[in-house]
């Protein structure tokens, strides 16, 4: 019965061609990348559907970057960024990537806000606040978004899909340890030599932390395996989270060792900012907060990819 699901082809412009039940199992890569949607049904079997559906994709981008920014979750230029990177994943992954995408977004801006006044005194070490500009915005879904192009030129590949929920399960496990680990009342330990560290530093872990790591990762492993089932739910589950979870430690680890690190005469700290007064107390000059969590992400995506070789 399976295999008969397996065979059958979708041709756009048609109805449904599954049944509701055969969405939560293993199909074939073409059949989970290409279910027939409402924009099918509502235009000519003349028109394309696949620019159609970029169009509306890229519009809905667009709308969402408007409310995050009117929101000020995201600074102009992070709106901008956001229209993009969020429009291609809408217009070209459909409705399950754009979930994943959402998820992240929505999850990482709440934790955020959360607890602000606690946190103020840890996020003055941040180089960045809680408004995402451009760089963040690249450097947590730049991964996803070729992740997603790449998904639109190889269809029949199932390894696009499971690499980009990596990616965005160790972009919001990171998010979720440092938005809640920050409140964890034992003092933080750097992830390479184990020694006491003040809040916010880039490094630092706790096991309430790591704790909100796995937890941020397990949200986007769970609703990945649940939206596109390539592979049996706890297999993805399972993968998924585990991706977050490495990708997460490695942002720690290349915060302790090479991550930019600036010192402020004025008031003898070291922290991620970069004032005009700062002098590079260690770390390469070029490694931004960013850069880490663009190579954390791009960590993320590979170890998940791992699962098919």
């Amino acid at each position: 019965m399976g295999q008969q699901r397996a065979d059958r082809r979708y041709v756009p412009g048609r109805g449904i061609a599954y049944p509701l039940n055969t969405w939560f199992i293993p199909i074939e890569p073409y059949t989970i990348h290409r279910k027939p949607t409402l924009i099918h049904n509502t235009f000519p079997q003349n028109v394309d559907m696949d620019l159609i559906q970029l169009v509306l994709g890229l519009a809905l981008g667009a709308a969402v970057a408007l409310l995050a920014w009117g929101a000020r979750a995201l600074s102009t230029s992070g709106a901008w960024a956001a229209a993009l990177t969020g429009g291609l994943i809408f217009g070209l992954g459909s409705w399950p990537w754009a979930i994943l995408l959402l998820a992240f977004f929505i999850s990482s801006s709440g934790l955020s806000r959360l607890f602000k006044r606690r946190k103020a005194d840890v996020h003055e070490k941040f180089e960045k606040g809680s408004q995402r500009d451009w760089g963040q915005v690249l450097a947590n879904g730049g991964i996803g978004t070729v992740l997603v192009v790449v998904q639109a030129l190889m269809p029949e590949a199932q390894w696009p899909w499971l690499a980009y929920a990596g990616s965005l399960a160790a972009v919001n496990a990171d998010t979720w340890a440092t938005e809640l680990g920050v409140l964890a009342k034992n003092s933080p330990r750097l992830i390479t030599t184990w020694e006491k560290v003040t809040r916010g530093t880039s490094g630092g872990v706790t096991f309430f932390g790591t704790l909100a790591s796995l937890a941020g990762a397990a949200l986007i492993a769970f609703l990945a395996a649940i939206l596109l089932d390539t592979t049996p739910f706890i297999t993805t589950v399972i993968t998924v989270s585990l991706a977050g979870l490495a990708g997460s430690l490695f942002d720690s680890l290349l915060g302790a060792t090479v991550q930019v690190m600036y010192y402020h005469p004025e008031s003898g700290d070291v922290t991620e900012k970069r004032l005009p007064s700062a002098t590079v107390a260690r770390g390469w000059a070029w490694m931004s907060n960013d850069w880490v969590n663009l190579l954390a992400s791009l960590l993320g995506a590979g170890v998940a990819t791992l699962w098919f070789f």
